[in-house]
């Protein structure tokens, strides 16, 4: 069987369930009309299939970011770049946020998936390409503004990678728009967040 199918068939399950917790990978079995083996062979386990869906839907975003032109292409200032890059993933969140729900609160949602891996890489190099002064996860501790060039804030780059991306967390996002505020009003506070943490000055102290 084709696993377009299979995903096509968790995808609906997950889209129509009130709590994801409840949508077993037998549930998916018999809504795709295959067997449960069949679907372990296929996918591994539940995380694994909950990573090949959201890895299917984040395809579209990967691709504008491995092109050359565009908001989100190699030729914009890396600054710029990453917050076009968390705004877009923040809609894409608050596009599917049935399987990004599924799969941060499944039993091993704290372990890492590829996919966070690679948004979180994306966003660390930016950070370092667009400040100097930003140390690697595995560079000296000890690099400070001084070192690098005039002007530069030295930060941890992995560290404030991490923190940018929390501020999207699927909870936050829910709890955001169940409270009132519109799909816009969430992005540009999240977009105006994230510039003021990568420029290192909050916007009041400006």
């Amino acid at each position: 069987m084709p696993p377009g199918r299979i995903l096509a068939a968790a995808d609906t399950l997950f889209a129509e369930a009130d709590d994801p917790r409840t949508v077993t990978m037998d549930a998916v079995a018999a809504a795709a009309g295959v067997g449960k083996g069949t679907l372990f062979r296929a996918f591994g386990s539940r995380r694994d299939l909950l990573d090949a869906l959201w890895s299917d839907r984040l395809g579209g975003l990967r691709e504008a970011v491995e092109a050359e032109r565009g908001p989100l292409g190699a030729g914009v200032p890396p600054r710029e770049r990453a917050v076009a890059f968390l705004d877009a993933l923040l809609t894409f969140k608050m596009d599917n946020r049935h399987l990004i729900r599924a799969r941060e609160h499944s039993a091993d949602g704290l372990r890492q998936s590829e996919n966070y891996r690679w948004t979180h890489g994306l966003v660390e190099r930016l950070i370092r390409d667009a400040d100097p002064g930003a140390t690697a996860r595995d560079a000296d501790p000890g690099v400070t503004a001084r070192d690098a060039e005039p002007g530069a804030t030295a930060r941890d780059a992995s560290y404030t990678a991490h923190a940018l991306l929390a501020a999207l967390d699927i909870d936050l996002v829910e709890e955001l728009l169940t409270s009132g505020r519109s799909r816009e009003q969430i992005r540009r506070a999240q977009r105006e967040f994230a510039r003021a943490v990568l420029n290192g000055v909050p916007r009041e102290a400006r």
